[in-house]
């Protein structure tokens, strides 16, 4: 038996990615999902690939009416909603404030916060009153760079920011009827994409190869997968596990907090001390 067994989730950007990542997980281990996405087509493909264990609905994050409507169609489908993953987001590769263009910083602002943000403000609030009802659980993917600089630009490092903010205000505003907690990854080779008022509507953070660039910055030595990181997801939704656990935040991304000043780790050649390698 799955520790999700019989539990019923809504996952938004979940049809690529980290959030299709998390959706595959969520019904391996025995849950149904509910999925919010723009893209038809990847809709399409995880309905065909997972069948009545997946709902999903085509809609934007930023409409309140769209995060309404998916609620309404996982509850009406699954009777119930015990978690709620807000996941949607987007990055605006490291774009520096000096390198940001005049004429669209307000419009860039804008866009960034209104999916990173606003999107999770939306789902929470389009889902609360069921959580309520389940005593259920709000999951929201951080990044290193809510904690950290140099994970993004300032436009995408002050939405996570803002985002570990939000977990803890909805943490004390919706205790003891349900638990909110957040997931902060490192590096990641997925479809993420970038701001469309600045060009970066179809390039994706995988065209960036993290493997090279970011693998010896990491005390892990390696870039995880995005299945690598669902089971973090996992612990927060089960119900067992996670009793005692809201407002927390899960620092998941490969030791960038403990890469000391010269980054990486600490000791490449540890195996060679220890005389387990020649």
């Amino acid at each position: 038996m799955g520790r999700l067994e019989g539990q019923v989730a809504l996952v938004t950007g979940g049809a690529s990615g980290l959030g299709r990542a998390i959706v595959a997980r969520f019904v391996a281990e025995g849950a149904r999902v509910g999925v919010l996405d723009r893209s038809a087509d990847r809709l399409a493909a995880l309905k065909s690939e997972f069948g009545d264990a997946v709902i999903t609905h085509v809609g934007d994050v930023r409409s309140l009416a769209d995060n309404q409507a998916v609620v309404t169609a996982v509850v009406t489908r699954y009777g119930k909603l015990d978690c709620f993953v807000g996941n949607a987001g987007i990055w605006d590769f490291g774009m520096s404030l000096v390198d940001l263009p005049e004429d669209r910083i307000d419009s860039a602002f804008d866009e960034v916060f209104q999916v990173n943000v606003k999107g999770y403000l939306l789902g929470a609030k389009a889902a609360m009153k069921a959580l309520v009802q389940s005593r259920g659980s709000m999951i929201f993917t951080v990044s290193n760079a809510g904690f950290y600089p140099a994970g993004g630009g300032p436009l995408y490092t002050a939405t996570k920011h803002a985002v570990v903010g939000l977990i803890r205000q909805l943490a004390f505003e919706l205790g003891p009827y349900v638990r909110v907690n957040g997931v902060a990854p490192g590096a990641i080779n997925t479809d993420l994409r970038g701001p469309a008022v600045l060009d970066m509507a179809e390039t994706t953070i995988a065209s960036i190869s993290f493997d090279e660039i970011v693998r010896d910055m990491l005390p892990i030595g390696v870039v995880p997968t995005p299945e690598e990181y669902t089971g973090a997801y996992v612990f927060f939704a089960t119900r067992g596990d996670n009793v005692p656990t809201t407002g927390a935040i899960l620092n998941h991304d490969g030791g960038v907090g403990v890469r000391g000043f010269a980054g990486g780790t600490g000791s490449k050649d540890l195996e060679q001390k220890l005389g387990l390698k020649s």
